[in-house]
């Protein structure tokens, strides 16, 4: 329950990041300011899929056990952030963003829809272990800016954010879950590579 709760605050992180993205007109403004939903998370402790998944091989059966109850905290914060906004004065611009953007994320073949997720969360990957290891206060957070900002300019697909928009956009169906599903599995495999890469390199190195 804990895991489900921690991921339920992760996802209307999110969430808030998905709106201020929304309703930006400019799109690399959006961009900048959707990184507040991993600062959220990383400054606060929240449980979210895609930065969890990247230390799977790092721990125990245990923590690759509750990466599931995550997702779906995470799942659940983002329908209720969702629908919540569905209810106020931003709805219609809201509503009008996000359908664009989910016809796009829709339309596209299987195989774009999990690579953009693997390249995602490479970004990913590189700004929550950015944040944990970099000893600079500054470093730290400009590891979550730049990850988080290039993924929304590149248009990688990041499996959390996707659940925020098919809400808003109205766009949930038995297609949408399904290509939620593959980027959820894109994302693991993205968020896995760098470690295991970065991994055997120091292997090699000694």
């Amino acid at each position: 329950m804990s895991f489900i709760i921690s991921g339920f605050l992760a996802g209307i992180s999110i969430s808030l990041g998905g709106t201020v993205f929304l309703a930006c007109d400019s799109k690399i403004v959006g961009a900048v300011l959707f990184s507040v939903g991993l600062f959220s998370i990383c400054a606060f402790g929240f449980h979210l899929f895609t930065g969890k998944v990247c230390y799977v091989f790092d721990n125990d059966r245990a923590y690759a056990l509750s990466l599931p109850f995550i997702w779906i905290g995470n799942l659940l914060g983002a329908l209720f952030a969702g629908f919540l906004l569905l209810e106020t004065r931003l709805a219609p611009t809201l509503i009008e963003k996000a359908a664009a953007i989910c016809d796009v994320k829709l339309s596209q073949g299987y195989l774009s829809a999990f690579l953009l997720a693997v390249f995602c969360n490479m970004l990913i990957y590189i700004a929550v272990e950015g944040y944990r290891s970099i000893p600079h206060e500054v470093g730290k957070y400009l590891a979550i800016f730049f990850g988080v900002t290039v993924f929304i300019l590149c248009g990688f697909e990041h499996c959390v954010a996707n659940m925020f928009y098919f809400t808003v956009g109205r766009a949930w169906s038995g297609k949408a879950v399904l290509y939620l599903l593959i980027m959820t599995a894109g994302n693991a495999a993205g968020g896995v590579s760098l470690p295991l890469l970065r991994r055997a390199v120091k292997r090699l190195g000694r």
